[in-house]
């Protein structure tokens, strides 16, 4: 169906950004000929005496879905193959794919151009900020001219030492020699794709468990080695997520999927043993509902959330006492959110309800989990977005006015009395938006880790001491060719809503060469759904428009997370309209402020952020010169009507249920696929991954065939389906600068800035 975040982590919505919590990724391939409409790219083409080819057509098979009396027909609906094996189907996929690589061939000097400048802003030969874990310090290695990266570690000198920000790992010949634990080069030799979804070191650190995907559906195999010779360790548990714990040295906890890929099931494997042995610690049975996994930081405990869009349960693992099997820390009560960290003899709870809507921190002992006690309460105003605990310290990543903050706070020494936290400490901020999220610290020591980025500011993991207030930049992203950030300028801008309410936009661009007299080109990105938070955050690559004129803003409209909770249920349900006119009045309002004209806007969604596009272009097709669906979920109401297609139950809860004569109906009014209609669509590019388990490989496919059926203009109209990959396309990190490029072309040629 539509999750931007693995399947493992459908917690955080989706279809879904990026992401984790962080940064949906954008989409990935633009394409088109020289001018703005295939006239004009068929006259330059004709030129050179080349036969243009027509755009696929699919055929017509008429298919009627009938509901509550109403009778909807889709001539498109036999491209759906969920073996995806139908020649019929794939011949059609690879014309259009074939058409695509046409249209585009008379500005492949030009992508070449883009790939080139985009790969040169990189540093191939890196590493990133290596994490004290015990006697070693991990770190990712990358090389040059390689896609994918190494996991490596280093002894850590002085072991013995207290952890400090102003630590380093040794490095040159008296340095404790590089380990390469896992070259992931060498296992993606084997395969058009590879990724792995979790790399996890025993406590002991003799040991390390993997989640590999192999084929970009997210059904991982997790593979068990020795740290130090690299060797096998039993055989592979298979058909898994990538939800994956040590419970100790000599075990695991893995969790897997039922036939619609919804994670049911947790399972206790002990090493040497055969995967059919596994123990099934619980099965969720409700369909609604979807199981993740993760460690409490102290290490000392597991937490299984069992979760629906609106509810979630926690259930905790101790380490120390595996026969006790898991039991229950929150229970199952309908609206109630909770998850955990342990510190001590406390668990902290984060608790969402319809009273304290942007959460609510409470403790409990350990031996009486009902016994809880607020130490931060809830505020209107402020959303607690995640807690993490250290041994003296408890850290809160907060929301307020659109802005994430980071508040931490002291705790009182173990055995002593937990009562309401008061004042705590904030982290201070540089520019005026940006990106900062929880970055893997040692539970043990007073170093808070986070990575801060903004629009203009690359990717930066800081260490701050939560003691002393000293903060130390570890690594920042090396951005080769001159870069300069103060170049740059970003801002926020605030649109007003056909209601009223005032919409956050993210705005950034050169200063010497934007002019801001209306005739400048715009990238306007969207998201809007499942309460993710699109904070700004750094692209290299987007430097290549940045640099040739263009302005890129991110419109924070309802349905995300941004504003707190109630921004994310004023854009859902039977409000999810109110996602597509926050986007579209963000436009008008950028027209009006002369950041561009309608003739030099350009809009970009992916995933749920595709079905925004999908809806605005049906909507308001005439506010924009371009746009790019990725992986769009944009046939809703058929989707959200067949329970056997992955995610569909558990969306209920985000979209409605069109079972409903009420949600059908509004669902249906929105839905991209049966909106699409007789009158002139910008130019447009469609990307879809063949394996995609989130949104169906059909659903753009359609929607892209009933918009050549309907369109009356001459504006290209691109699709390119990756056959081998899914939801996040390419693997490899050059492929996606390849894509990159790809899209960037589209644009530009749209735009006659060829």
């Amino acid at each position: 169906m539509v999750s931007l975040f693995p399947l493992a982590q459908i917690k955080l919505g989706l279809r879904p950004i990026s992401s984790s919590s962080g940064f949906p990724r954008l989409p990935l391939r633009f394409c088109t000929a020289r001018g703005s409409t295939c006239s004009s790219q068929t006259s330059a083409m004709a030129a050179t005496d080349t036969k243009i080819p027509q755009p696929p057509m699919a055929k017509k098979v008429k298919h009627e879905m009938e509901m509550f009396g109403d009778v909807r027909v889709d001539n498109y609906y036999w491209l759906r193959d969920d073996s995806r094996s139908n020649p019929e189907i794939i011949s059609h996929l690879q014309q259009e794919n074939a058409y695509t690589d046409f249209i585009m061939s008379g500005t492949k000097h030009l992508e070449d151009q883009i790939y080139t400048e985009l790969r040169s802003r990189i540093k191939e030969a890196d590493i990133s900020a290596p994490v004290r874990k015990g006697p070693y310090y991990y770190y990712e290695r990358t090389l040059e001219s390689k896609e994918y990266v190494q996991h490596c570690r280093r002894l850590v000198q002085n072991g013995e030492t207290v952890p400090s920000v102003h630590d380093t790992m040794a490095t040159g010949p008296e340095a404790p020699p590089e380990h390469v634990i896992l070259d992931e080069n060498v296992k993606a030799l084997e395969h058009g794709y590879y990724s792995i979804g979790a790399f996890k070191v025993s406590p002991n650190h003799k040991l390390v468990a993997y989640a590999e995907d192999t084929k970009g559906d997210e059904i991982y195999t997790i593979h068990v080695m020795d740290a130090e010779t690299c060797t096998p360790v039993g055989e592979p548990l298979v058909s898994v997520t990538s939800y994956i714990e040590w419970a100790g040295d000599e075990a695991l906890m893995y969790i897997t999927m039922d036939a619609i890929l919804r994670p049911d099931k947790v399972w206790f494997h002990k090493l040497g043993t055969n995967q059919s042995s596994d123990s099934c610690l619980y099965d969720e049975k409700d369909d609604m509902f979807s199981l993740d996994l993760e460690a409490s930081e102290s290490k000392k405990y597991l937490f299984v959330g069992s979760e629906s869009k609106t509810t979630r349960s926690i259930f905790y693992f101790d380490i120390s006492n595996p026969e006790n099997n898991l039991k229950v820390l929150t229970p199952r009560t309908e609206g109630i959110d909770t998850s955990v960290s342990h510190r001590g003899n406390h668990f902290f709870i984060k608790r969402r309800s319809d009273e304290a809507f942007n959460s609510e921190l409470l403790a409990c002992p350990l031996d009486n989990v009902n016994a809880t006690t607020v130490v931060i309460p809830h505020r209107e105003t402020v959303k607690i977005q995640d807690v993490r605990t250290f041994s003296d310290h408890l850290v809160v990543y907060e929301r307020e006015n659109g802005l994430p903050k980071v508040r931490f706070y002291t705790l009182p020494p173990l055995g002593q009395p937990l009562q309401s936290l008061q004042g705590g400490r904030s982290v201070d901020f540089v520019d005026p938006v940006y990106s900062v999220e929880p970055a893997e610290s040692q539970f043990s020591s007073s170093i808070l880790r986070f990575d801060y980025s903004s629009l203009r500011t690359p990717p930066s993991t800081y260490d701050y001491d939560m003691n002393t207030g000293v903060s130390v930049l570890k690594k920042v992203e090396t951005v080769l060719g001159g870069f300069d950030s103060s170049n740059y300028v970003t801002k926020r801008e605030w649109a007003v809503a056909e209601d009223g309410t005032h919409v956050p936009i993210s705005i950034v661009y050169r200063k010497d060469v934007v002019k801001l007299d209306g005739s400048d080109p715009m990238l306007l990105y969207g998201y809007g759904s499942y309460e993710i938070c699109v904070d700004p955050s750094f692209k290299a690559s987007r430097l290549s428009l940045l640099d040739r004129g263009f302005t890129f803003a991110i419109a924070h409209i309802r349905g995300g997370g941004e504003m707190g909770r109630k921004w994310y249920e004023d854009g859902k349900y039977l409000q999810k309209k109110k996602t597509f006119t926050d986007f579209i009045e963000c436009a008008e309002y950028l027209i009006k402020k002369k950041y561009c004209t309608k003739e030099k806007l350009c809009i970009n969604g992916r995933s749920a952020g595709g079905l925004l596009i999908g809806a605005v272009l049906n909507m308001r097709p005439d506010l924009f010169k371009a746009a790019v669906a990725g992986v769009p979920f944009v046939d809703v109401v058929t989707t959200m009507l067949d329970p056997t297609i992955p995610l569909t139950t558990a969306e209920w809860e985000e979209w409605g249920d069109p079972r409903k004569e009420e949600y059908y109906f509004y669902m249906k009014s929105y839905s991209p696929v049966d909106n699409v209609k007789a009158q002139s669509y910008p130019a447009i590019l469609v990307t879809a991954g063949l394996n995609d388990p989130r949104v169906l490989y059909s659903e753009p496919a359609k929607f892209v065939a009933k918009l050549r059926e309907m369109k009356t203009d001459e504006n290209v109209l691109l699709f390119k389906c990756e056959m081998g990959a899914g939801h996040f396309s390419k693997s490899g990190r050059f492929e996606k600068l390849q894509e990159d490029a790809f899209t960037y072309t589209f644009i530009l040629k749209i735009l006659n800035m060829v």
